[in-house]
């Protein structure tokens, strides 16, 4: 049998086609604690998801398929659906091989449930990933319009048991296209009503995030500071212009877009950006002398590596899944007293954002607002404040702690329709999903 796992993308779908498979399953049963495929030729795959102690979590339920034409990979991954749908962006990324388009996946789907237990949203985790193929023109407006309408039809099948948005890799274009094939989804584009880019909200909430740390560590406000910003993009560039608004003394940026990197540059000079652009492998940012570490780029940065380079006395930025392995590296800044800010609860903004969007969607919105006060008890800055203390006072690392808080949170079913998520995926089960579409 072929090791699927170790095959890239393009291997994996030629695999599929030879098979004729285009959509498959794995669904998680709690009674006898086994993954179980939809496919027999793909049941060693679930043999790995479910043998898995560091990512899998008891997800609920993979879903897949694979596009008409391009054949691209594409992706649903539902980690727990306790207090709601399973709700978070889909992601249009490179992934060397099949393990890491899965490890990918079902990290961001564990990292959505526990940011939106801390939101206090009744919505579940879930994540949408898409494998980019290199033979496929990103800047083709044509085939990015098929490809996520492509996704929509493929969220409609999924019966509600999933709620897309935007993610890295995806534009408010994008998501029109989705939208135009299914209602689960959120983050559609102003003029049609909804919150467009959720990009602007999560970086507001990582600098009420970062003011938190600072009140903690007896440092003041943002006033003065210096701070050491990894990628430049969609929440990168927004959370700059924050800074400098909060009166921050100097920045220095790094991204490996170079005109992205000039774009922010013109746009802020005179005001203390020192900006580069740089390749994918340079650490130079970690070494930076800075009171502010904040990773805004891709995930599993923080690790063996990468933290004993750190001069920062903060980390707290919005890229997902910031440490490589969570309880390792979690344990290694805490040992070396640098104030590690978990991810899912810095950024969360984004999502409430699109939560609050499904209710109607209101400019100014006060549910929205008191996410960033400081009097509010499930605000950002009180929940940072919570979650340090507690580290302090057991001598727990605060992932560790955050993640407590949030587990307990995330198993509290939705007052309304209970676990209905769990039912959902088993009647897709029951009625052999796979072979629709």
């Amino acid at each position: 049998m072929t090791d699927l796992v170790r095959l890239g993308p393009l291997e994996f779908v030629a695999f599929l086609r030879r098979e004729r498979i285009r959509r498959f399953c794995f669904v998680y049963e709690p009674d006898t604690q086994r993954v179980l495929s939809s496919h027999p030729q793909l049941q060693p795959l679930a043999e790995f998801i479910g043998g898995d102690r560091r990512d899998f979590a008891a997800h609920e339920g993979l879903f897949f398929q694979v596009t008409a034409r391009h054949d691209t990979l594409q992706g649903a991954f539902v980690h727990r659906t306790c207090r709601g749908q399973a709700a978070g962006g889909v992601r249009y990324w490179t992934y060397d091989a099949v393990e890491d388009y899965i490890r990918d996946g079902l990290r961001l789907a564990k990292g959505m449930t526990h940011k939106n237990a801390l939101a206090g949203l009744w919505w579940g985790g879930g994540k949408g990933v898409m494998a980019r193929r290199p033979d496929v023109d990103l800047e083709n407006s044509e085939i990015r319009k098929y490809l996520y309408s492509e996704y929509g039809l493929f969220i409609s099948s999924l019966r509600g048991c999933y709620v897309t948005a935007e993610d890295v890799g995806t534009s408010v274009a994008d998501i029109a296209s989705v939208f135009s094939r299914t209602r689960f989804t959120t983050c559609i584009p102003e003029e049609w009503g909804g919150s467009g880019n959720p990009s602007v909200p999560t970086a507001r909430g990582v600098v009420s995030a970062m003011e938190a740390a600072l009140e903690f560590l007896g440092m003041g406000e943002l006033k003065d500071k210096t701070v050491a910003v990894q990628g430049m993009g969609n929440v990168g560039g927004p959370l700059i212009r924050f800074l400098f608004e909060k009166g921050v003394g100097r920045i220095v940026a790094c991204d490996i877009n170079p005109r992205q990197a000039e774009a922010l540059r013109q746009e802020s000079a005179g005001l203390g950006l020192d900006v580069r652009a740089v390749s994918c492998r340079d650490d130079s940012i970690f070494k930076e002398e800075c009171d502010i570490f904040s990773p805004n780029a891709t995930g599993a940065i923080l690790n063996p590596r990468t933290i004993p380079l750190l001069k920062a006395k903060i980390v707290c930025g919005a890229a997902n899944n910031q440490l490589e392995d969570p309880a390792r590296d979690d344990a290694a800044l805490f040992d070396r007293e640098i104030v590690y800010v978990p991810d899912f609860l810095a950024n969360r903004m984004g999502i409430v954002n699109a939560a609050n969007e499904q209710y109607g969607y209101i400019t100014g919105d006060p549910l929205f607002e008191r996410h960033l006060s400081r009097d509010w008890e499930h605000s950002v800055f009180r929940t940072t404040l919570r979650v340090l203390e507690e580290s302090k006072k057991t001598g727990v690392p605060t992932g560790r702690i955050a993640v407590q808080l949030a587990e307990r949170l995330s198993l509290e079913q939705h007052p309304i329709f209970g676990h209905r998520g769990r039912q959902i995926i088993r009647s897709l089960a029951r009625d052999r999903w796979e072979e629709s579409g």
